[in-house]
């Protein structure tokens, strides 16, 4: 059993209506026996377990941050510019590097993000409107008109129009009013696109090619000077040149822990279950 096949147990299942008898096998394991796994998993590797079950939704991700923190500061020995920091310092630091390496780790082709064009799926916009309207003179002209049964008589032709510019609330194109986005490359999530040369090449057979956008991932990754501007307003100011040569490389340690630690986790949990 992997790590990938614990979400279904925490999600509830529908009653299966059918005259099939239920499976009857002695090898298979039951709730009881997957959640003891669980429990015997998170003491061999205990942060990849709560990294992998915030990052699916199942608990909240503050102790995998707490344990990603710990991890961090563990790393921050081997860099001197980190090191020599002052406690008060560095503490903020790694605080913040933490939150953003689980939110790197935490990123897939199925999350979202806020769409950077409205808040609440709506934008204001500038559209002209054509107003008409129809002045006392004409109104009392075209009554008589009517009364008196003139033909070939058409009201609308005394109507005054002009073009009027106002300020509505629209749907927002970019998100198509749900306010979030998808955080998928172009690719849609499958890491590959069609290699339009090699496909001309191959008598029109589709061939594909890694996405050169996303390089395989099939979702856009964190900028790490999104990074780089957080750690500037919340701790201290780092030069872009300094952040390149002393901090990202560390900032992207921790990232690489996430993964390490998921690792782990899904070998014990393998080695526990098989």
């Amino acid at each position: 059993m992997n790590l990938e096949s614990i979400p279904k147990y925490f999600s509830p299942k529908s009653p299966k209506l059918s005259d099939e008898s239920p499976a009857t096998r002695t090898d298979s394991l039951s709730i009881t026996d997957v959640m003891a796994a669980i429990g015997m998993t998170h003491q061999e590797g205990g942060i990849g377990l709560d990294l992998f079950l915030a990052k699916i939704g199942v608990s909240s991700p503050d102790k995998a941050i707490e344990g990603l923190l710990g991890i961090a500061n563990g790393l921050a020995g081997r860099r001197r510019p980190i090191s020599e920091l002052d406690e008060d310092t560095k503490s903020k630091l790694l605080q913040v590097l933490a939150t953003f390496a689980y939110q790197d780790y935490a990123l897939s082709a199925a999350s979202v993000k806020p769409c950077p064009d409205c808040t609440d799926g709506f934008i204001d916009t500038e559209v002209f409107t054509t107003k008409s309207h129809m002045p006392q003179r004409e109104k009392e002209f075209v009554k008589m008109s009517v009364f008196m049964g003139v033909k070939d008589f058409i009201p609308s032709a005394y109507e005054v129009h002009r073009n009027v510019r106002e300020v509505v609330r629209v749907q927002c194109p970019t998100c198509c009013g749900k306010a979030v986005v998808s955080n998928s490359c172009r690719c849609k999530g499958r890491g590959k696109v069609v290699d339009e040369v090699a496909t001309k090449a191959n008598g029109g057979l589709p061939v594909y090619k890694e996405c050169p956008k996303c390089k395989g991932n099939g979702y856009r990754k964190m900028p790490s000077e999104n990074v780089r501007r957080a750690v500037c307003l919340q701790v201290m100011d780092i030069p872009e040149t300094s952040w390149r040569r002393h901090y990202k490389p560390f900032y992207e340690a921790i990232v690489g822990e996430c993964f390490k630690e998921e690792s782990k986790a899904s070998a014990a949990l393998h080695k526990i279950t098989r």
